[in-house]
């Protein structure tokens, strides 16, 4: 369990907690200083409704009737018609002096609250304040009533607030309770909210600082919601992605220390067999060729991991111009075609008579052999490739290689074009023709699509725009051409 004093440091947790007794604090002070001005306001416009009620009723019976007799009498009968229970009713004259009132004193003083200049001028005259002499809290309502057209008093009445302020004071300490127990409340909510999400970051933050040091086999354990599960499944996944791609480093560490091996101990023997001499023409051309065709295999390799580098930095420079698609095709298929004839596969070339696009035509051709290159090495003997190119629409084409070879799994389909990944190691390579040829083709805004079966062989799309002087041009017929 925390301690306190780690419950309130600084961080997440104390930001949470503050931010949310503040909002809170705020609502609660908003909502009861309306809810007791409210009541106040209730309480004393009740008083003051009761008091113009009465004083609405005697003026009705004033007016019908007739207080007739000396001016003790009228005064006598004003307090007995407008007389109110628990509350003091005073007779004034219009300069505000005390002439009678109910409780029978007759104090020797003028009354000079704001209320009564009011009832002279027409109108009910409010005051509320303190009473001189007792400062006892008072509501003052006055009412000029006129008799007999001539006679004139003030009507003032006097009732006691002190009751109602008393209920008022309970009233507010009962809502100041009321208030501290919801922010009791709310904080300990809060720290259990606080701890919700700040515990899941803490466990975040130590797998990520485990996952900083290298330790890649750690994962975030524990079923997060919302946008902490989500960030916890991103960082396992990135630590799953770290690992597969270390594993296809080292393998791809391992394929090319293989691949370049191979050259290089053929390289260096026929070198030292040739540096011994003694040997005919033949077997001296023999080992020339070997060392030629080893060199130009290493060169291949170099030249493909140059390749990829300068694509993983942005460095490789187009050189743009107007490519005819369908020689570019026929000399994709002259560089492949002895290595094809060796296993007896057709190449067959069908293409319209006339696509241009602007491209990079070595850069493009680099495409073309890696795709007809794969689907020569994993296709049977005596088998069939074709390599076609058709309009799509007034802005695209697309060019199509097609085999019948040992075809792709699913599983390894969704993968076959990430760096280093290779469906078959022991047909050599360095896993990074496919993952150059995407990069190549997305350089000329375009896309490459696979579809593949196992056992049934493979097709593999180059969808590319067409030059703008091509695009909206009616489409000519096909003209199929084999090779």
């Amino acid at each position: 369990m925390e301690r306190p004093g780690t419950m309130i440091k600084k961080g997440m947790r104390r930001q949470i907690v503050l931010h949310y007794i503040l909002v809170v604090f705020v609502a609660l002070l908003l909502v009861e200083t309306t809810f007791l001005l409210a009541i106040r306001t209730y309480y004393y416009d009740s008083i003051y409704t009761k008091i113009t009620t009465q004083i609405s009723a005697a003026e009705s019976m004033v007016k019908y009737g007739s207080l007739n007799g000396t001016s003790a009498n009228q005064l006598q009968g004003l307090l007995e018609l407008f007389n109110l229970e628990n509350t003091e009713l005073e007779v004034l004259t219009l300069k505000g002096d005390i002439i009678t009132s109910s409780t029978g004193f007759q104090p020797d003083r003028t009354i000079t609250t704001s209320d009564v200049p009011e009832a002279v001028g027409g109108s009910t005259g409010r005051w509320v304040g303190r009473q001189a002499g007792t400062n006892e809290s008072v509501m003052a309502v006055s009412k000029m009533v006129r008799i007999n057209t001539h006679d004139s008093y003030v009507l003032r009445y006097l009732s006691s607030m002190e009751g109602v302020n008393k209920d008022l004071l309970n009233l507010t300490l009962l809502s100041l309770a009321i208030g501290v127990a919801v922010l009791t409340i709310v904080l300990l909510l809060s720290f259990g909210l606080a701890n919700s999400i700040v515990r899941p970051l803490n466990n975040i933050t130590a797998v990520s600082a485990q996952m900083a040091k290298g330790k890649f086999t750690t994962r975030i354990k524990g079923d997060y919601r919302y946008e902490i599960g989500e960030l916890a499944s991103t960082l396992n996944y990135m630590a799953d992605e770290i690992v597969r791609s270390n594993q296809i480093k080292d393998d791809f560490i391992s394929s090319i220390s293989h691949e370049l091996r191979t050259p290089l101990t053929s390289i260096k023997g026929w070198s030292e067999t040739l540096v011994s001499g003694g040997y005919d023409p033949e077997e001296t051309k023999l080992g020339v060729g070997i060392i030629s065709r080893e060199s130009d295999r290493l060169i291949g390799l170099v030249e493909e991991i140059l390749d990829f580098s300068k694509l993983q930095q942005n460095e490789m420079k187009l050189s743009m111009g107007q490519v005819d698609i369908k020689v570019l095709l026929q000399e994709t298929l002259l560089n492949i075609w002895a290595k094809a004839e060796k296993k007896r596969i057709h190449l067959l070339l069908e293409c319209e008579e006339t696509i241009f696009i602007k491209a990079d035509a070595n850069r493009l051709k680099q495409v073309f052999l890696n795709l007809v290159d794969n689907a020569v090495k994993f296709s049977p003997e005596d088998s069939s490739i074709v390599l076609s190119a058709e309009r799509l629409s007034g802005t695209e084409m697309a060019v199509t290689v097609r085999d019948s070879g040992i075809g792709i799994s699913e599983a390894h389909l969704a993968r076959v074009r990430d760096r280093f990944f290779q469906v078959d190691a022991l047909n050599g390579g360095t896993g990074l023709g496919l993952a150059i040829s995407q990069q190549i083709v997305e350089l000329h805004n375009g896309k490459l699509e696979m579809d593949s079966e196992l056992g049934k062989g493979t097709q593999v799309t180059v969808i590319l725009p067409l030059d703008d002087s091509q695009q909206g041009n009616a489409r000519p017929s096909n003209s199929p051409v084999t090779s």
